[in-house]
């Protein structure tokens, strides 16, 4: 069997996929969305699952998990391939066992950088695996499930749609876009696609990438992906405008600036990844306290939005 499913691998990864495939969809959704980067790490400490907790309690619509692998094979949540960021250890991930990743502490550092939203119960929080993460909150949430440095661990791919298909997330009753993978990496994108065509894919972009996208380069996208990923401070109307005729969702990341917001949706993408999931509401309310000033200057009604002055 694994011969088999490596040949099919070797063999889409040649071709550029099976064109023949079923390939994933995404719904049409009805609001803009908030995805939960790294949780609400704006609140706690990141790929924590307090943080993911805390995503969920604010109502994101996805929580975002980052993934790397331990020496041992099991999928954990972190975003650097390296403990020595967000723990009390130094290293490299994929040099530890689970066991002695769990001996580290993974949230003291939060309380450490944001003295003001520190809290008791983030000391001594631990490294959670994918496992732990799909046993808390089952079905009751969505995943986007960011594959992070494929290219250094051996079949990151397959594991994760080994542990997918142990949970349920790849029956046929299971609702669209309950699970999204992402990653920047195409050509473990395109392994995930040629191992599981259903699963909704993510190609995530650089900045430099964001810069040179062109509606070819999005048509190549849309081969195997449903949706693109760019840094949303290099995007601009023409680049969604693209991408969305060719048949693909925008989902910028990291959005932390309500002020941004506006531009975003008017354009037309999907949602955003931010790490303060609030974001939304804080916008609406920001537009509400720019618009300060209204009050006729030279026979013109002039107001002031967010200090720009405009006349109507």
């Amino acid at each position: 069997m694994r011969f088999f499913l490596l040949l099919l691998v070797t063999f889409s990864l040649l071709t550029g996929c099976n064109s023949s495939a079923m390939k994933a969809t995404l719904p049409t959704y009805d609001h803009f969305l908030i995805f939960a980067h790294r949780g609400a790490s704006g609140y706690a400490p990141e790929n924590t699952m307090a943080s993911f907790k805390l995503a969920n309690e604010l109502g994101a619509d996805y929580i975002e998990i980052d993934l790397q692998m331990t020496k041992d094979g099991h999928l954990v949540a972190l975003h650097d391939d390296s403990v020595d960021r967000t723990t009390n250890g130094k290293g490299k991930v994929f040099l530890y066992t689970l066991e002695e990743l769990k001996q580290l502490d993974a949230g003291s550092w939060f309380n450490e950088k944001f003295p003001k939203r520190a809290k008791v119960e983030y000391e001594g929080l631990t490294i959670p695996t994918l496992r732990e993460i799909f046993e808390e909150f089952g079905h009751d949430v969505n995943y986007y499930i960011e594959m992070k440095n494929p290219e250094q661990y051996k079949q990151m791919e397959k594991t994760l749609v080994l542990l997918l298909e142990e949970f349920g997330f790849l029956e046929e009753n299971e609702s669209d876009g309950k699970v999204i993978i992402s990653s920047f990496s195409e050509r473990s994108l395109r392994i995930m696609y040629a191992l599981e065509p259903s699963l909704p894919l993510v190609k995530l972009q650089t900045s430099y990438e964001v810069k040179k996208s062109t509606k070819r380069t999005f048509n190549k996208i849309s081969k195997y992906a449903v949706a693109v990923g760019p840094s949303y401070k290099f995007v601009n109307e023409n680049y969604v405008k693209n991408a969305i005729e060719t048949g693909l969702q925008v989902h910028p990341y990291t959005v932390d600036d309500p002020s941004a917001i506006d531009h975003l949706e008017e354009w037309g993408v999907t949602g955003i990844f931010t790490n303060y999931i609030d974001i939304y509401e804080r916008n609406v309310h920001f537009l509400t306290e720019c618009v300060y000033s209204l009050k006729p200057f030279k026979n013109e009604v002039v107001f002031f939005l967010c200090g720009f002055k405009s006349s109507i």
